[in-house]
């Protein structure tokens, strides 16, 4: 599914395992309890998507565009390289031992997120609610 046009996408509950989702646009997509562990999603667009109680765990998302994404799921081991995760909900989400570097976090909610042992190097967290 390499650059796979699923903007406003009802993939709730989907089970997206493994799944190459590269460059896909999944903007405004319902991506809520679906379980998309390591799952490649390098360059994706998820702007304004759903994934509340979506399993990301080791899931690929360096250069994807996360922003105004309600993202409280779980992203433990995700490597997030240079996301744009600007005003992005992350409010209770698992990012323990998440790559974030070179991240941006500006104005992103992370009021009670989990960043134990996640690799903050060169993030930007401007305005950013942190825990």
């Amino acid at each position: 599914m390499v650059v796979a046009n699923l903007s406003q996408a009802n993939l709730k509950r989907a089970t997206l395992i493994v799944a190459n989702l590269s460059g896909a646009d999944l903007s405004k997509a319902n991506l809520s309890e679906a379980n998309l562990s390591e799952a490649v999603l390098t360059g994706a667009i998820l702007q304004k998507a759903n994934l509340s109680s979506a399993s990301l765990r080791g899931a690929i998302l360096a250069g994807a565009n996360l922003t105004e994404t309600v993202l409280s799921a779980t992203l433990r081991d995700a490597k997030l390289e240079g996301a744009n995760l600007a005003q992005a909900n992350l409010r209770g989400a698992n990012l323990a031992q998440a790559n974030l570097s070179g991240a941006s976090l500006r104005e992103a909610d992370l009021s009670e997120a989990d960043l134990t042992g996640a690799n903050l190097n060169g993030e930007i967290l401007q305005e950013a609610n942190l825990p």
